[in-house]
C-alpha cells in the first residue's frame, strides 16, 4: 500500500460508542449484556481499546428523548454525553471525546461554561458536535412551543455558535508564580455585552481560555442552511455519504461556502459516518452483516426501510423489492424525526450506483457508506477516500460494541499503520493539534 498523504497528516478515526452498537441485534448478541448503555464501565472500555488502537476519539451522540422509534432493538441510548466524558477523561488519557449537544435546547453561557470545564478536565481533547434538533419528540420536553421552522433554528444555532465562541475566549489563565500585587487583573477579561434576535448575554465566561483555545467545533447539517452554517462555523465537517461522487462534490460545495465567509478551507476537515463489517473472509462478513443487521428476514428489513424513506405515490406505491430506483423518488429534504443529511446521502447513493430497493436495503446503514469484507477490504476502503482526498477521517460506526471495536483495532489499526495512515503513538496533546487546525486565539499585536 501507499504511505501517507502529502500533507502529513494521519487519518482521523473517532469510534462512535453509543449503547451496544448500531446494530438491531445487538440488545441479544451472545457475549453482549444488553443493558450496559448506562453502565459507566462498558463505556471506559471502549475509550481503552480505541486509545490502545490510538484512535483519535470515540464518539457519543445525544437524543435527549424517550423517543418510540426503534424501540423494539433494545433500550434507547444513552447516558447525557458531558458527565459520561467527564468521568473518561479522568481516568483514560490520550483518546479524544466528540459529543453531540443542541443549540436549539440549551443556552449559550451554560453550555460554554460546561464545555470549556470538559475541555479543561481533558486537557484539550473535545470535539463538540453542534446540532440543530429536529425531531418533535426532543422539542415536547422544552416547553409546549412546536419544533422552530429550519431557517429559525439555524438562526439561533448561527448567533448560538458566535456568543459561544466569544465566551470561550473571555480571558486567559493565569500562568507562571504569583505575582506580588494582586493576583489578577479582572479588566482583562473581555466583556461580551451581546443582544441578538435569540440571546442577551453579557459575560465574560468565569472559565478561562483552555488548552486548545477552544473546542474542535463539528457540524453536521445537510440543509442549504445547514451547509451555510457549517461553512460559518465548523472545524470538523461530518456528514451521510456513501457514494465517492457525492463526497467530492459535498466537500468541494463546503470548502467553496467557507471561502465565500472569508475562511481559509484549508482549515476544514472532512468526516464522514463509515458503517464496517469485519471478519476473516468476505464470505463470513456477508454472513455477520446478515445476522447483525437484526430483522426477522430481508423482507421485513425492505418493508421497514420504504416506510421511512420513500414517500407512497401513484408511482412508488408499485415499486417492488427487486425494481430499479429512480433517485427522484426519494426526498431531500427534512422529514420529521429523520435527518436532511440521511435522506440526501441515500438519494445520492441511488443517482451513483444502479440499486434495486433489496440491494439498497443491503447497501446503506443509516445513509453512511458500507464496507463489509476483510480487515484488508476495510483498510483499502479507509484508504481509497483518505488518499484520494475525499475525506480526512472517518466516524466509525460499529455493529456490536465492544466485540467489532476490538476487532477493528487488532485487525484493521495494523493494515492501516504499515500504509502510514495510524500513527504508532499519539503525535499531539490536543486534538487541535492532531488534526494540524490553527489556534483560535487571536494573535497579539507586536508593539512597532
Amino acid at each position: 500500500m501507499s504511505s501517507a498523504r502529502p500533507d502529513g497528516r494521519h487519518v482521523f478515526l473517532a469510534a462512535a460508542i453509543n449503547g451496544a452498537g448500531w446494530s438491531r441485534a445487538a440488545a441479544r448478541w451472545p457475549g453482549t449484556r444488553w443493558n450496559r448503555f448506562n453502565d459507566v464501565a462498558h463505556y471506559r472500555e471502549a475509550a481503552e481499546i480505541a486509545r490502545r488502537g490510538v484512535l483519535d476519539a470515540v464518539f457519543v451522540s445525544d437524543h435527549p428523548a424517550l423517543s418510540s422509534f426503534g424501540l423494539e432493538g433494545g433500550p434507547p441510548h444513552s447516558l447525557d454525553p458531558i458527565p459520561l466524558f467527564a468521568a473518561l477523561a479522568a481516568s483514560v488519557p490520550d483518546v479524544g471525546f466528540v459529543l453531540t449537544a443542541s443549540t436549539t435546547y440549551n443556552s449559550p453561557y451554560n453550555l460554554a461554561r460546561r464545555l470549556a470545564t470538559l475541555d479543561a478536565i481533558s486537557g484539550g481533547r473535545l470535539v463538540w458536535n453542534a446540532v440543530s434538533s429536529f425531531n418533535p419528540d426532543v422539542a415536547a420536553n422544552f416547553g409546549a412551543a412546536p419544533l422552530p421552522p429550519r431557517p429559525e433554528r439555524y438562526r439561533r444555532a448561527d448567533e448560538f455558535l458566535r456568543v459561544v465562541k466569544e465566551l470561550w475566549l473571555s480571558w486567559d489563565a493565569p500562568v507562571g508564580p504569583a505575582p506580588a500585587g494582586p493576583l489578577w487583573d479582572a479588566s482583562s477579561a473581555r466583556v461580551l455585552d451581546h443582544h441578538g434576535e435569540f440571546f442577551d448575554v453579557r459575560g465574560p465566561l468565569n472559565v478561562p481560555v483552555g488548552p486548545q483555545g477552544h473546542p474542535v467545533i463539528s457540524q453536521a447539517g445537510a440543509s442549504e442552511s445547514g451547509l451555510d452554517f457549517a461553512a460559518r462555523h465548523a472545524e470538523i465537517v461530518y456528514a451521510s455519504l456513501a457514494g465517492a461522487a457525492a463526497a467530492r462534490a459535498f466537500r468541494d460545495d463546503v470548502r467553496r461556502r467557507a471561502a465565500a465567509h472569508g475562511r481559509d478551507p484549508d482549515h476544514l476537515r472532512f468526516v464522514p459516518g463509515l458503517h464496517v463489517v469485519v471478519a476473516p473472509t468476505r464470505a463470513q462478513a456477508e454472513r455477520r452483516h446478515e445476522a447483525v443487521r437484526g430483522a426477522r428476514d430481508e423482507e421485513e428489513l425492505i418493508a421497514r426501510f420504504r416506510a421511512a424513506h420513500l414517500p407512497e405515490n401513484d408511482v412508488t406505491r408499485h415499486v417492488g423489492p427487486d425494481t430499479v430506483l429512480d433517485p427522484a423518488w426519494f426526498p431531500t429534504e427534512e422529514r420529521e424525526g429523520t435527518a436532511t443529511g440521511h435522506l440526501k446521502g441515500i438519494a445520492e447513493l441511488v443517482a451513483e450506483e444502479e440499486l434495486t430497493l433489496r440491494r439498497l436495503v443491503r447497501r446503506v446503514e443509516g445513509g453512511h457508506r458500507l464496507v463489509v469484507g476483510t480487515a484488508e477490504d476495510v483498510a483499502v476502503g479507509i484508504l481509497e477516500w483518505w488518499e484520494g482526498g475525499l475525506a480526512d477521517g472517518f466516524h466509525l460506526q460499529l455493529p456490536i460494541l465492544n466485540e467489532d471495536l476490538t476487532t477493528f483495532v487488532d485487525e484493521v489499526v495494523p493494515i492501516l499503520r504499515a500504509a502510514g495512515a495510524v500513527p504508532r503513538a499519539y503525535d499531539g496533546s490536543t486534538i487541535r493539534e492532531r488534526l494540524g487546525l490553527p489556534d483560535p486565539r487571536p494573535v497579539p499585536a507586536t508593539a512597532g
